[in-house]
């Protein structure tokens, strides 16, 4: 089983012209709504990747939570410990995409995702062999809480980046970051070394937990105690890039709870990440593991 501890939103998805300055107006030939929030994008992802999930978190009681809902709900993820919070929404994010290059901009508004308290997650503890599988978009310290309850492998990807992530990072068996959110921990951790290897395995050592930095169309790089493994990226023509990481975290964790080697899962979630390039949107772009 995965429990997943996380963030779910309703995404506001507009293709644009290009991405705007700040006080620019752009046009854009196209609006759509899907189901996001990085937690809930994650255990999709490894709902769709084969495994067992259970969905930790908070929707608001509005028109909204339903279709923040639908796909997790429709893909058999169990949501049986997400709760209604009556006087808040449900957490939205406000997404514009580049139509020609794919690239994206993001602003978040958290609502209910703010009311998933460490009690949510405490309340049971995960079974031998669970892993739990947790981002940055519920409140710090129910991160913490889900870290130091986890009694299973827990996996922290660092996104979105906050103050409180070199403080959670170290209490994670598993830490997943893009480039610019390890070098913004490193920095913060003062971790030594002349370049961005040499702080890798500063972490690893310091820590002695492992590390995964996804490199874009370079693929994606692990260390563990058991060595350095990497994973070449397939070449694609990119739509957009939106929920291709969480796409891989969610695979990730699917590969690993399978018992997976590290290449072999490290070079599953590099393709299931492409693949959700090739398609618009967050949650409905997500692979089935059959189309890999």
């Amino acid at each position: 089983m995965i429990v997943v501890p996380g963030s779910i939103n309703l995404d506001l998805i507009a293709r644009v012209e290009r991405l705007p300055a700040p006080g620019e107006t752009v046009r854009g030939p196209s609006f759509v709504t899907a189901p996001g929030g990085k937690g809930a994008n994650q255990a999709l992802a490894a709902r769709r990747a084969g495994a067992e999930v259970a969905m930790i978190g908070a929707v608001g009681a509005d028109a909204q939570a339903d279709g923040a809902l639908e796909l997790l709900r429709g893909g058999g993820v169990d949501l049986s410990r997400v709760k209604t919070v009556a006087d808040i929404s449900t957490g939205v994010a406000l997404i514009m995409v580049d139509h020609l290059k794919g690239e994206n901009v993001i602003a978040v508004v958290a609502g209910a995702n703010g009311r998933v308290a460490p009690a949510d997650v405490t309340a049971r503890k995960p079974e031998t062999g669970d892993i739990v599988l947790l981002q940055m978009e519920i409140p710090a310290e129910t991160v913490s809480a889900a870290l130091r309850h986890a009694g299973a492998t827990s996996v922290l990807n660092i996104a979105p980046y906050t103050d409180d992530v070199p403080a959670l990072a170290p209490l994670a068996d598993i830490v997943v970051a893009n480039e610019t959110e390890f070098d913004l921990m490193a920095a913060a951790m003062r971790l030594p070394g002349d370049d961005r290897a040499a702080r890798m395995r500063a972490f690893v050592e310091k820590s002695g937990n492992a590390l995964v930095v996804t490199l874009g169309p370079d693929g994606a790089v692990a260390l563990t105690g058991d060595g350095e493994f990497r994973a070449a990226a397939p070449v694609i023509e990119t739509v957009d890039t939106v929920g291709a990481g969480d796409t891989f975290c969610g695979y990730l964790a699917a590969g690993l709870a399978e018992g997976m080697a590290w290449p072999d899962a490290l070079d599953l979630a590099v393709r299931a990440g492409a693949a959700t390039c090739l398609k618009p949107g967050a949650q409905p772009a997500i692979p089935y593991r059959s189309e890999l």
